[in-house]
Order: C-alpha cells, then sequence, then structure tokens
C-alpha cells in the first residue's frame, strides 16, 4: 500500500517506470537542464527539473511525471511574502509563472528526444508535464511517420 492507502505498483512495474523516468533524466540533462528524480536530489533545495515516479497500482494518468523546481531563493520570498501577509505581492506568483514557462520547454525537449510527453491536466500540478513512455515503445502502427522538411 502507498502511503495513501492505495494499492503499490509491482516491482516489475516499478521498475519499468524508475527506467522511463532515467530516460528523462537523462533527456532533459542531455539539453542542458539540470534534472533529477525525486527523492535523489541529495538537498531539497535543489532546483531544476524533477521526475516524479508514481507508486500507485492504478493510475489514472501518467505514471511519471516532470515538475520545475526554482531557485530556493525565488520560493523563499514567495513563502515570505505569503506569511507577512502580503498575497498580492509578485514574488507569491513567481515560483508557479516560471514553472508554466518551463512546462513547454519541459515538453519540447523530452518530444525532440523521442519520449511521449504533454501538459498535466491537474489544477493541483498545472505546472507538471506527464510522461507516458518513449516512442520507440509504440508498435510500429502506431509510432509517428512525420518527417519535418530538410530533416
Amino acid at each position: 500500500m502507498t502511503e495513501y492507502g492505495f494499492p503499490r505498483a509491482s516491482d516489475e512495474v516499478g521498475a519499468i517506470r524508475a527506467e522511463l523516468a532515467d530516460h528523462v533524466v537523462q533527456a532533459l540533462r542531455g539539453a542542458g537542464l539540470p534534472a533529477f528524480r525525486d527523492g535523489d536530489s541529495g538537498s531539497p533545495d535543489r532546483s531544476g527539473a524533477v521526475v516524479y515516479i508514481d507508486p500507485d497500482a492504478e493510475m489514472a494518468s501518467a505514471a511519471v511525471s516532470v515538475g520545475w523546481r526554482c531557485d530556493a531563493g525565488v520560493v523563499r520570498a514567495a513563502v515570505d511574502a505569503l506569511t507577512s501577509g502580503r498575497p498580492l505581492d509578485p514574488a507569491v506568483r513567481r515560483p508557479g509563472t516560471i514553472g508554466l514557462h518551463m512546462q513547454g520547454a519541459l515538453i519540447k525537449i523530452l518530444l525532440s528526444a523521442g519520449i511521449i510527453a504533454t501538459l498535466e491536466n491537474d489544477e493541483t500540478n498545472p505546472e507538471h508535464v506527464l510522461v507516458f513512455g518513449r516512442v520507440s515503445d509504440l508498435p510500429p502502427a502506431l509510432r509517428p511517420t512525420f518527417v519535418p522538411p530538410g530533416g
């Protein structure tokens, strides 16, 4: 069981998800971005692309997702503004705004690396990117065949 009482995915499924997460980290690092799996950062203040693996057996969405973690100073400024009673301070919105701007870049980088990624459709993590697998994992009949002009 997971911490929320849902059945946990089997070890085999977890290993497949971990492999996909590793491909995501490699693709993002290959593009020059700091990227790491959640829990592997060594520091909760580490910034960059954070790759999450959902341990649940039942999935309503993708088992792997990516979010952008701003520099600790940006997050601290947002928290300070909130705790000081200034909810309309621009610093409060900055981490979310940066995450939303990074979302498009993360998707494009992953797609260019052959990883199927799309926008998160969830109000709790609207800036996250959902990862469904690699194009090479699709059966040949479902793989995209479009070749860009000059490609």
